[in-house]
This record gives structure tokens, C-alpha cells and sequence, in this order.
């Protein structure tokens, strides 16, 4: 199905394949109604305020064939940045050169983003398609996360086609290890506050002979 060809944003994921089994399966007509209110197909402000506080995704994307390929991305908070409403961007850092994201964008430009906030159990997924821009350092400069230890080498332009939000059952629980770390840093340094006033206080009671 093309994007002329579709009647509703989210046709991006349900195809006429998906519908079908929808509606034997009994949940076509929740989903249409779904449709009819429309999945959303520019950044609004949480998408952008949940991608900057965002530190890892994955992106799919497949073969000319159809094999599918689903890798990784981390870094910095934010650096899956919006350019506009319709599109995203980030500095491709140099890895195992295998090149398998770069090689399907070449000859097969759809792509899929999934990002997943495992602290607060939230995920969203942004379909659309990506190309591979190669030379244009104004661009990866301005994509790269000040400090940040990485060598970028490319960037990935996103386009998005539609993007919607899954309800939190089974996600699990989990916390960033720096986060975790603050917290205890925080949690040490109130108890460290406490036991200096509870010994100022015994000394304030020995020196006036209060028991």
C-alpha cells in the first residue's frame, strides 16, 4: 500500500493483511474506531519533550526483499533530535562497519522507530522512511551531543509517516545505572545531613546536662 493509497494515518501498520486478521480475531472494529480518531503524524509537544529525555532506540529497517534489521542507537539524552514536525534526525556514530542499516536505506527507504522509556513504562512507534546523508558536516556537527565521546560518521534523516503510543502491560520496570546512582548520591548525602544534626543535637543535650 502506498501513502496516496492510504485512507488513514495508521494504514502505515495496518495493511489490508492486519484488518483481516483483526477482524477474524475479533478487534477490527475497536481498532477502526482507533483509525477514525487518527494516529498522529506530526511531532506534537510530548513526542518531543519524550524524545529529549530519550538515550536509546531501535530502528528497523529491511532489505530490498523484504529481510527484516533491527539495531540499535544510543547516546546522549536528545540525540534523536527534531528537525520539524515531520522529521528527526541523528549523528551516526562509527561502529562495526558492517553497514546492514545503510545497505537496506539504499535500496529500501522504509524505516521504524521504536523507543522505550523502561523508568516511567512508556513507549512509542514512529513509522516513516530514512535516508543516509553522508556529506553535510554543518548538519552532523549540529547533531552531535556536546561532549559526548563518539566519532560521528554520518547522519540519518528519518521522515515521519505516522506515530502512535503502546499501553505499559509487560513492560518492565528498569532504571538507567547514572540514575540509579544519582539517587543514592542523594539518598547518602540527607542521610550524612541527618546524622550531623542528631550529633549536634547530643551535643547541644550533653553540654546542657539534658538526658
Amino acid at each position: 500500500m502506498t501513502a496516496a493509497a492510504r485512507t488513514y494515518a495508521s494504514d502505515v501498520a495496518f495493511t489490508p493483511a492486519v484488518k483481516t486478521i483483526q477482524t477474524r480475531k475479533g478487534s477490527r472494529e475497536a481498532y477502526a474506531r482507533a483509525e477514525q480518531r487518527g494516529w498522529r503524524t506530526e511531532v506534537d509537544e510530548n513526542l518531543a519533550a519524550f524524545l529529549a529525555d530519550a538515550n536509546s532506540f531501535y530502528l528497523a529497517t529491511a532489505s530490498a526483499d523484504g529481510q527484516p534489521y533491527i539495531q540499535h542507537r544510543g547516546g546522549a539524552k536528545g540525540f534523536l533530535k527534531v528537525l520539524d514536525k515531520q522529521t528527526l534526525a541523528f549523528a551516526d556514530y562509527a561502529g562495526n562497519q558492517q553497514f546492514l542499516t545503510q545497505g537496506n536505506l539504499s535500496e529500501n527507504p522504509k524505516a521504524y522507530i521504536f523507543v522505550m522509556d523502561y523508568a516511567h513504562r512508556r513507549r512509542v512507534k514512529i513509522w516513516g522512511e530514512a535516508r543516509v546523508v553522508e556529506d553535510d558536516d554543518a548538519l552532523t556537527q549540529s547533531l552531535m551531543p556536546k561532549g559526548y565521546r563518539a566519532r560521528p560518521e554520518q547522519v540519518i534523516v528519518f521522515k515521519i509517516a505516522a506515530w502512535d503510543t503502546n499501553c505499559p502491560q509487560h513492560i518492565p520496570q528498569k532504571f538507567d545505572a547514572a540514575d540509579v546512582a544519582a539517587a543514592l548520591a542523594a539518598r547518602d548525602q540527607r542521610i550524612a545531613e541527618l546524622e550531623a544534626e542528631v550529633a549536634a543535637l547530643k551535643g547541644t543535650a550533653a553540654a546542657t546536662g539534658v538526658s
